[in-house]
């Protein structure tokens, strides 16, 4: 099973490395991480993470699974064509293709989510309807093979349902376990409906 995530400059590490934890643990599965040079790194967008990615988007024909994440950088591949050509002609040949965070933004604007509901991070909730998409303020969103998941942590979510999707519940369930991943946060401040106005404030000055 071959499973792709492309990466670029300022995309949000736990996106692709979240995905990465769960799905290389699929029986048989091989997660290989494209980017647009290949032979060398980028850089995740707080800045410390800077993998070296050996082979290019370009050399990748197709793929079982395209998981794309978000960041920063999904910005200026929202207008690359040669980029959205490709994620369209991948997406051809998966048995799913999923996002994670503003990753759904390019799935978007590579016209692959028109009329249908989608998920995204809440920043960029409003954006999804420029792209012919529903926003559903919901973890993880699938329609037909296409599977979007909202931010970041969501992206964890996003992959052990497709670990049940691609092999049977337990699998996933044993997936989770080797994870614990059993989440029990220390606050009650993961969403934007649950946050107070404090921290609403807060983390746009962080961010």
């Amino acid at each position: 099973m071959d499973i792709v995530i492309p990466l670029f400059d300022d995309f949000e590490p736990l996106d692709a490395i979240g995905p990465y934890q769960i799905l290389g643990y699929l029986p048989e599965a091989t997660v290989r991480f494209v980017s647009a040079g290949g032979n060398g790194a980028v850089t995740d967008s707080i800045g410390g993470l800077r993998p070296a990615v050996p082979t290019r988007y370009t050399d990748v024909e197709g793929c079982d699974v395209l998981v794309v994440p978000g960041g920063h950088g999904t910005r200026p591949l929202m207008t690359d064509e040669a980029f959205l050509d490709w994620l369209r002609r991948t997406h051809a040949t998966t048995r799913y293709t999923a996002s994670v965070c503003t990753g759904a933004l390019l799935l978007g604007a590579a016209g692959l989510l028109d009329g249908l509901a989608a998920t995204t991070h809440w920043a960029a909730a409003g954006e999804l309807a420029a792209h012919g998409a529903t926003y559903t303020p919901e973890r993880v969103v699938r329609e037909g093979r296409i599977v979007t998941a909202a931010g970041i942590s969501a992206g964890i979510d996003m992959a052990l349902h497709l670990a049940a999707l691609l092999t049977d519940e337990t699998t996933a369930r044993a997936i989770q376990l080797h994870a614990e991943y059993d989440p029990m946060p220390p606050f009650d401040s993961g969403s934007w409906a649950k946050a107070t106005p404090a921290v609403r404030e807060r983390i746009r000055r962080l961010g």
